[in-house]
């Protein structure tokens, strides 16, 4: 399996992380053996991102250390042991998607750390579609998160990221209109209710013919019976109730 310290050195390329052995220290830097034809050159400026004063206060021969490839020359490999930044701002882009960590909350954006020079901005209004009020409201500190580049302005040292850019706007659907099961109505209301009732009552009630009708009304008169039951009288018609009436009155007597 091929390594990265096995690669020809023409092949390397810049931020190439090797694993290396420190053959000589001098004032002004160190070599290291990185298994490779060219040997690797580590300049005092590349060894801490603290200025150091003397090499041997931090090398001594012998030592592995890991360090990363800043160019190839045609007769030696530039070393750093400072990790390089994923991303130099000229290889930042608009609509470029990275990924980082949280590492700041303002109420007006989150601020990441994606590997760059500098972290980038998600303002509020990026962070998701519709109303976002604080940003902690939708990422906490230390959270992973991808996201896409908006701006660079290296001028200012500024990078505006965005993760809404990455987000499928979900629209709505509305909602379905609640439809009533067959055979079944509104609810009717308490006066349709009683009317209702009050119907199948009389229905419930039997049904006498004309002369039936006439013939309880003139007993009715003749026991000294005032109260007639006007339920039964619906069904026939005032005309017949009238003739029938009279036609008794004559043949019937009326008691006293």
């Amino acid at each position: 399996m091929t390594t990265p310290n096995s690669v020809p050195a023409v092949a390397l390329e810049p931020k190439t992380k090797l694993s290396g052995k420190v053959l000589k220290t001098t004032l002004a830097g160190a070599l290291v053996e990185i298994g490779q034809s060219l040997p690797g050159v580590l300049h005092i400026s590349q060894i801490s991102e603290t200025p150091i004063n003397k090499v041997e206060d931090v090398l001594k021969e012998g030592q592995e250390v890991t360090v990363w490839v800043k160019r190839v020359r045609k007769d030696r490999i530039e070393l750093s042991m400072i990790e390089p930044l994923m991303y130099e701002w000229k290889e930042l882009k608009p609509d470029m998607v990275v990924k980082g960590k949280v590492t700041r909350l303002e109420t007006y954006g989150a601020f990441v750390d994606f590997g760059a020079e500098r972290p980038g901005l998600i303002h509020v209004s990026e962070l998701a579609h519709g109303y976002v009020k604080t940003a902690a409201d939708v990422v906490k500190a230390g959270d992973e998160i991808e996201a896409k580049v908006l701006d660079v302005d290296r001028r200012k040292r500024q990078i505006r990221l965005s993760i809404k850019a990455l987000q499928e706007l979900v629209e709505e659907a509305a909602p379905e209109p609640i439809m009533e099961p067959k055979g079944k109505g509104r609810r009717k209301s308490k006066k349709q209710e009683e009317s209702f009732e009050m119907d199948e009552e009389e229905s419930n009630q039997p049904q006498y013919t004309a002369m039936q009708i006439a013939w309880q009304q003139a007993l009715d008169r003749a026991n000294g019976k005032k109260n007639i039951r006007a339920k039964s009288i619906k069904s026939a018609s005032k005309e017949q109730e009238s003739l029938y009436s009279s036609t008794l009155e004559k043949r019937l007597p009326t008691g006293g």
